[in-house]
C-alpha cells in the first residue's frame, strides 16, 4: 500500500536540517479517504509528507566541453538554426547564478447545494419520512476523496431523503398550457378551443382555381377555407413539457464538491538570470532545501540563512485566498535551488549568451543566437560542415 510519511530535508550541503522539519504518523490512502467523511478536523497524521527519498546534489560546475555539447545538442533541435557558432565561438565566462523557487500549494475541498427537477410520472420518494436530510459536510464521500495536491476533481453526489413532489411551475399543476399558436400569451385557463387558421392551399376560398377557369374544392381544408391548428388540433392546449403533463415534478438536492489546489510561487533571482521568465524556472528540476506538510504551514526555519527564512515568510505571506464555501484540507511548502550557469561565447566582436537550468541541465536561449535565419541558403547546412 501508499505510505505517507515525513519528507527528510536537505540543506545546501546534503546535510538534514532538523529545524525545517515536520514529521508524522505514517497514514495509507484509506485512512485519508476515509477522513473527507466527517465533519471534525482531519487527523493529523493526513499532513504528513509523501514518503520519498532525498534528491541528489549535481555539481553545478561544467566544463566547456560538456557545455558546448549541450548547446549543439539545443541548437540541433531547432529547425533553421545553425551549429557553427556553438561548434566553433569561443566560451568567454562561465557564471553561476544560481535560483531560489518557493511554492505553497493549499489542497482544499469546495462544497456547494443545487437543486435537480425532473417530471414526476410515479414510484416512491425519498424524502424526509424516509430519514433525516444529510447536512452538506455530513456527507460520506470517502470512495471520492481524491489523492492529496490533485490539481483538480469534482463529484456530484444526491444527499439522501431530499426528494420531495411539488406541483410543476410551468402548467400549474395541470399537466398542459395554452397553445403557443392559437392561444399565444394567453394562460391554460383563458385558452380558447376551435379556433381555425385559413387554408394555406386555396387561401380561405374553400376552391382551387385551375388554368381552365374552373374551380373544384380544396381537398385540404374540404371547401371549407379553413383548417385546424397545426399545433393542438385546435384543442387550445398542448401537453407541458417540463412536467410530460403529469402536472407534478420531483425536486431533490446534489451535493457538488470540488477539490482543488490552490499555488502560489514566488522566485528569487540574481541579476545574471533576470531575463529568464519566472515559468521556466517552475519547470526546471531542482534541489530540494524544504519540504514541509502539514494543516496550515508555518514558515521554514533555517538555523544559518537568514535569506531564506525571509523567502520562506514571503511565501507563506501571500498564501491564495480560499472560497467561504471551502476548507483547506492540508498545504505543503517546498523550497528548492535550481543550479543556473550563465555562458557568453564570442567571436571577435560579436557575442551571445544561454543558460544551463536545473539538474536536468535544460538550455535556455532566447533570441541572441547569431544563426537562426535562411537567407538564400539554409544554415542547418552547416552541419555538412560546408
Amino acid at each position: 500500500s501508499k505510505i505517507w510519511s515525513s519528507y527528510v530535508h536537505v540543506g545546501s550541503a546534503g546535510s538534514a536540517i532538523q529545524t525545517a522539519s515536520f514529521t508524522g504518523t505514517e497514514v495509507n490512502v484509506d485512512e485519508i479517504r476515509s477522513a473527507a467523511a466527517y465533519s471534525n478536523p482531519y487527523p493529523p497524521s493526513l499532513h504528513a509528507a509523501l514518503l520519498s527519498s532525498p534528491e541528489p546534489l549535481y555539481p553545478t560546475v561544467l566544463d566547456d566541453v560538456e557545455i558546448r555539447e549541450l548547446l549543439i545538442d539545443h541548437v540541433g533541435h531547432r529547425c533553421c538554426w545553425g551549429s557553427r557558432p556553438a561548434r566553433t565561438w569561443r566560451i568567454r565566462a562561465v557564471e553561476d547564478c544560481n535560483v531560489y523557487v518557493g511554492t505553497l500549494e493549499s489542497f482544499v475541498e469546495e462544497r456547494e447545494t443545487v437543486t435537480e427537477k425532473k417530471p414526476y410520472l410515479s414510484g416512491e420518494v425519498d424524502g424526509k419520512e424516509k430519514g433525516p436530510e444529510l447536512g452538506i459536510w455530513e456527507l460520506d464521500l470517502r470512495s471520492e476523496f481524491p489523492v492529496l495536491f490533485t490539481p483538480h476533481k469534482e463529484s456530484w453526489t444526491v444527499i439522501p431523503h431530499s426528494e420531495a413532489v411539488e406541483k410543476c411551475s410551468g402548467c400549474g399543476g395541470k399537466g398542459n398550457i395554452a397553445c403557443p399558436t392559437c392561444n399565444a400569451d394567453k394562460e391554460s385557463g383563458l385558452y380558447k378551443e376551435n379556433q381555425m387558421n385559413p387554408c394555406t392551399a386555396c387561401y380561405g376560398r374553400g376552391l382551387i382555381a385551375h388554368d381552365d377557369g374552373s374551380d373544384s374544392i380544396c381537398k385540404q381544408c374540404n371547401g371549407k377555407g379553413k383548417i385546424p391548428c397545426p399545433t393542438c388540433g385546435s384543442s387550445g392546449l398542448i401537453k407541458c413539457e417540463t412536467c410530460r403533463g403529469s402536472g407534478s415534478l420531483l425536486s431533490h438536492k446534489v451535493a457538488v464538491v470540488r477539490w482543488k489546489t490552490f499555488k502560489a510561487r514566488k522566485v528569487s533571482a540574481t541579476s545574471g538570470a533576470a531575463s529568464v521568465p519566472d515559468e521556466v524556472f517552475h519547470r526546471a528540476k531542482g534541489v530540494q532545501l524544504c519540504n514541509t506538510q502539514a494543516q496550515q504551514c508555518s514558515p521554514a526555519f533555517f538555523a544559518d540563512s537568514y535569506f531564506l527564512n525571509k523567502f520562506s515568510s514571503e511565501i507563506i505571506a501571500e498564501r491564495a485566498p480560499v472560497p467561504p464555501s471551502a476548507r483547506v484540507i492540508c498545504e505543503r511548502h517546498i523550497i528548492s535551488v535550481v543550479p543556473v550557469t550563465r555562458v557568453t561565447m564570442t567571436n571577435r566582436s560579436r557575442s551571445f549568451s544561454f543558460y544551463i537550468i536545473g539538474t536536468g541541465r535544460e538550455v535556455y536561449l532566447k533570441d541572441s543566437y547569431p544563426s537562426r535565419f535562411c537567407w538564400g541558403l539554409c544554415p542547418c547546412l552547416d552541419w555538412l560542415n560546408l
